[in-house]
């Protein structure tokens, strides 16, 4: 079994390469449960929260045969690690061999994570924001803020990157090492006036307060929200899903898990129907997205096992090929 380390998973990976990677996936589709969620209390501090996302190759979809594959994620969730200057978030991916179950490759999960949410997102851009999308906002400055700002930059023209966050350092710094590498970014002390400037609207938060509000968003621009993933986080209010055409990764997911959709589903502020499309519909052709310039689009992630098969198969062939 191979160990990969996540400057390897940095070597076998590019975003433009991964988004079409994702797209090939979401079109032939996997066989994916509904991640395991569970809660770790603790005598003293936060709970942790341990999530299980395993997903194996659909032979009757795929008509794959080469073997296939299976894989399971393994993360943790402990708020309480950045008191101590440790990521929030751990985890491994294990990749089997799909007709043996032999264990193929054990994969630095916190990076795999960050590139497949990152490039997850710009595939959904690809359907939802316009062509011509060249400002982007970022709201968070946790280490995924970096993964989207280049994959976004990665399919639309972006010249143009804010990055906000409640401590204005973090967002200085995370600006900073964007320009270090090319990109022209600055800081936003002011989120509304960010809102409005914007043409896509990337958050990746664990807010349980609406940051993003849909008064504020300008006609055409698109909302891309990764960061909740419980009921009851929520990145963007009422307001935004109403002006919205909206989307999400795999409707099983969101439907259960994102307060985003939740909570508005719950509330009536959105019906079920009213959810265009996912983003096996979207890269299959079967609904449609954006289809004026000046639609508001919004695209909820929660995370999806296949995307983590996927990019788990192509980083394996990579470092194998390496």
């Amino acid at each position: 079994m191979r160990m990969i380390s996540a400057e390897e998973v940095d070597r076998s990976l590019t975003f433009p390469g991964l988004v079409e990677t994702l797209r090939d996936a979401f079109r032939a589709g996997a066989v994916q449960p509904v991640r395991h969620h569970h809660t770790v209390e603790r005598p003293d501090g936060a709970a942790s929260t341990l999530l299980l996302m395993p997903a194996w190759t659909d032979f009757n979809a795929a008509g794959t045969s080469d073997g296939g594959h299976v894989g399971v994620k393994i993360v943790t969730v402990s708020p309480d690690n950045n008191a101590i200057g440790k990521p929030a978030v751990m985890g491994l991916y294990l990749l089997l061999d799909g007709r043996t179950g032999e264990p193929q490759a054990l994969i630095d999960g916190q990076r795999l994570t960050q590139w497949r949410t990152a490039c997850a997102s710009a595939l959904a851009a690809t359907y939802l924001a316009r062509d011509d999308a060249s400002k982007l906002l970022v709201v968070g400055a946790g280490a995924l803020s970096a993964f989207l700002a280049r994959a976004h930059s990665a399919v639309r023209p972006i010249r143009d990157i804010r990055i906000w966050n409640r401590t204005p350092a973090n967002a200085g710094k995370a600006a900073e090492a964007l320009r270090r590498d090319g990109f022209a970014a600055a800081a936003a002390a002011d989120l509304d006036a960010a809102l409005g400037w914007a043409d896509i609207v990337t958050c990746a938060t664990i807010s349980t307060r609406p940051l993003v509000k849909g008064a504020l968003l300008k006609p055409g621009t698109h909302v891309d929200l990764v960061g909740g993933f419980t009921p009851s986080m929520r990145e963007a209010d009422d307001d935004a899903i109403s002006r919205a055409k909206v989307y999400v990764d795999t409707r099983a997911g969101a439907t259960k898990e994102a307060g985003d959709i939740v909570q508005p589903l719950q509330s009536g502020v959105l019906k079920p129907n009213a959810i265009v499309a996912d983003l096996h519909e979207l890269a299959r052709g079967e609904k449609p997205g954006r289809s004026g310039a000046d639609e508001i689009t919004l695209f909820k992630s929660v995370g999806a096992a296949l995307e983590d098969l996927a990019a788990g198969v192509a980083v394996f062939r990579a470092a194998s090929a390496e």
